[in-house]
């Protein structure tokens, strides 16, 4: 299994009002996160905030291409991004118990924080169609290049992980830097992560240390 720290490459905010950040994704020009009563979208090279959501975000935060999907406690919602509507709403797996949320092969994967599951869930019933088991807390999720990743967070240290997902297997981990938590977690291109920093408030971009 490879191992590597994690280098902070920027940090953003804590933002004013902005809260918690409990879910992060990006739509490949903005990063968008979850504050508790809104969804937030930064403009990660100004490091400026844009428009916002209003709309509840308690944990994971995903983007399809088109649309975005946010944890509300029990409830995942699709939401349109341009007009701000909500489109859609599918129960969550964890029944409140959820935290990451990523979009891959079609299909939504939900980080369960406790139960330390990520599940394969269909984005149109939120039907369960695979369950991949984890080693530790799961606090968010994310798909970069073919790769599963999900955050970590228990006993005040933070990793990233990368897992097989057919077995749940840990291929590799990227250390944070103490005292940085990770509660979302996406990728952002060019060997770039951004993690949700909890109730810091802070979005920090991170990459792998050389």
């Amino acid at each position: 299994m490879k191992h590597s720290r994690a280098e902070i490459i920027r940090e953003y905010g804590p933002f004013p009002g902005g809260g918690p950040v409990h879910g992060v994704t990006y739509d490949g020009r903005q990063v968008w996160f979850a504050s508790g009563d809104r969804l937030n979208a930064l403009d990660p090279e100004t490091g400026e905030l844009g428009r916002s959501i209003d709309v509840a975000g308690t944990a994971g935060t995903a983007f399809d291409g088109k649309h975005l999907f946010q944890i509300a406690g029990d409830r995942i919602h699709k939401i349109d991004p341009q007009t701000g509507h909500l489109l859609a709403t599918i129960p969550a797996p964890g029944q409140g118990g959820d935290s990451g949320l990523a979009w891959a092969e079609g299909t939504l994967w939900v980080g369960q924080h406790r139960a330390r599951k990520i599940h394969q869930i269909d984005p149109d019933t939120g039907a369960i169609l695979r369950t991949i088991e984890s080693q530790r807390i799961v606090t968010g999720v994310t798909w970069v290049d073919g790769e599963l990743w999900h955050g970590t967070w228990e006993n005040d240290t933070s990793d990233l992980r990368q897992i097989d997902p057919a077995t749940g297997q840990v291929l590799q981990t990227v250390e944070m830097p103490a005292g940085t938590g990770v509660s979302g977690l996406e990728g952002g291109g060019a060997d770039r992560y951004f993690c949700g920093g909890g109730a810091s408030g802070k979005i920090r971009a991170v990459r792998k240390a050389r």
